[in-house]
């Protein structure tokens, strides 16, 4: 099994998952999602997407370069253009949350959010949430690379038992 599989397979899932709250979001009063995006901009969610984005760029290297120095030149050489790219389209990525966090919750829920983000033990989740989302990552990635090639060499030994050879 492959990690393009693996990681394919775990877009498709995230995106099932998430197709329900998506729905339920658009049907959001034009209230909730106004607090919504004052949360959001409380969060300061674009500074934090900013944020992260290099690290993920730093993620996908190794799976896109393959110990290819070559590719690796490029790679390092397009990455600073990408995240120009992606922050050119921070709007549409902050408008997609906004709805997801409107139809979640209600209007009062996202007031007391932004309540909550304004005391310093807010401001100090906020400061340490890049830290703590890079750090997330990189044990989701570990996490996910064991399991699959858990599932991987389970699957062959019970194809195997099967007759099949592989």
């Amino acid at each position: 099994m492959s990690y393009r599989f693996v990681r394919i397979t775990g877009l498709l899932v995230a995106a099932l998952w998430f197709s329900a709250p998506l729905a339920r979001a658009q049907s959001a009063s034009p209230e909730t999602l106004a607090t919504a995006k004052e949360l959001l901009s409380t969060m300061n969610l674009a500074d934090q997407f900013k944020a992260l984005m290099p690290a993920i760029m730093q993620n996908m290297k190794a799976a896109v370069v393959q110990g290819r120095s070559d590719v690796e030149r490029d790679y390092d050489a397009m990455t600073p253009i990408l995240l120009e790219g992606f922050q050119a389209r921070l709007g549409e990525l902050s408008e997609a949350v906004a709805i997801v966090y409107a139809g979640n919750f209600s209007a009062d829920d996202l007031r007391a959010l932004i309540a909550f983000y304004k005391t310093p033990t807010g401001q100090k989740f906020l400061q340490k949430t890049p830290v703590v989302m890079q750090q997330t990552m990189a044990a989701g990635q570990k996490f996910g690379q064991s399991v699959a090639s858990d599932l991987h060499q389970r699957m062959i030994d019970e194809l195997r038992k099967k007759g099949h050879t592989l």
